[in-house]
């Protein structure tokens, strides 16, 4: 899922400038999206053997080991405050993947990322203070609107899986605001390293009391880490290369298609088929994400907001 804790730190030392010669990076981030998604749909078919908690408790232990070992991160010198800002990051990034997880195991994949991709868009609305936004905010409740007209209206849909995935986007957009202060804070990936282990241990006591053994089933843990690498290691290592020559603006641009991404893993993995009223909600919801963050990068620009803030 575009949860990944790489997006938002990468985002915030992006280049604004070098738009030549963006093709490659364009492709290594959809790569990485494509990879979010469809390792989001292999957990969703591993939840029966070891389910949502157990499937996430993998997912973040194996990849906060990988990044520690590659990382290797500096444990001295940091403030209080410091460590303060990457355990409420890690929070953040945990609630975030439990809660979305919890999500898919109940409703369509693309529609979960739907549901969630609206914090980090009311995040964007509210931050804007342009009356524009209101328009991207009325576009995204009309798809919201449409997903619960869809087939049998919002009664067809889990409805404990949305409000799992309304909460998994709030989480999304708490770990949005700590993430850009931990990319502050910390230098290169380690914040993000340390985080991820915050939020792997504080998964991990959860992922024991319900799985279980089920954890080391050689099946089950090789499946887990490959959900961690397709999920976690190798979005983060692809964004990380492409962020160093790809505007940021074009990068938030693209993490909006991750609605569109998740159905077709869906639909492709998991054979979850949505009818033309889900499209077209989606598509909706991905129109005012774009919209958001194209008002929210002309704010940036504008000469008399810079000089307010």
């Amino acid at each position: 899922m575009a949860q990944d804790a790489a997006s938002a730190v990468t985002v915030a030392e992006a280049p604004s400038g070098r738009r030549r010669g963006s093709l490659g990076p364009v492709g290594l981030v959809l790569a990485g999206c494509i990879s979010v998604q469809f390792g989001a749909a292999l957990a969703v078919s591993l939840m029966p053997r070891a389910g949502a908690v157990g499937v996430v408790t993998l997912r973040l232990v194996v990849a906060a080991v990988v990044m520690l070992v590659v990382c290797r991160p500096r444990l001295r010198g940091h403030s209080r405050a410091d460590w303060g800002t990457v355990v409420a990051f890690g929070i953040a990034m945990g609630g975030m993947n439990l809660l979305f997880y919890q999500a898919a195991a109940r409703i369509p994949l693309g529609i979960a990322v739907t549901f969630e991709v609206l914090g980090p868009l009311a995040l964007s609305v509210f931050a804007s203070r342009r009356a524009s936004s209101l328009v991207w905010a009325g576009l995204a409740l009309c798809g919201v609107f449409l997903l619960g007209g869809a087939g049998d209206g919002l009664g067809s849909l889990d409805l404990v899986g949305v409000g799992f995935a309304l909460a998994a986007g709030a989480c999304w957009a708490t770990y949005i605001m700590f993430s850009a202060r931990t990319g502050r804070r910390f230098p290169q990936a380690d914040g993000l390293a340390l985080a991820m282990a915050v939020a792997a241990v504080l998964c991990l006591p959860l992922g024991i009391a319900t799985a279980g053994d089920k954890l080391i089933d050689p099946v089950t843990l090789g499946l887990g880490a490959a959900v961690a690498i397709m999920s976690s290691v190798l979005p983060y290592t692809l964004e990380l290369v492409a962020l160093r020559r790809l505007p940021a603006s074009t990068f938030a641009v693209m993490m909006s298609l991750e609605p569109a991404v998740a159905a077709l893993s869906g639909f492709l993995v998991l054979s979850q088929n949505l009818g033309w009223a889900e499209v077209v909600a989606i598509t909706l919801v991905i129109a005012a994400s774009m919209g958001a963050v194209r008002t929210q990068v002309g704010r940036k620009k504008d000469p008399a907001v810079a000089l307010h803030e």
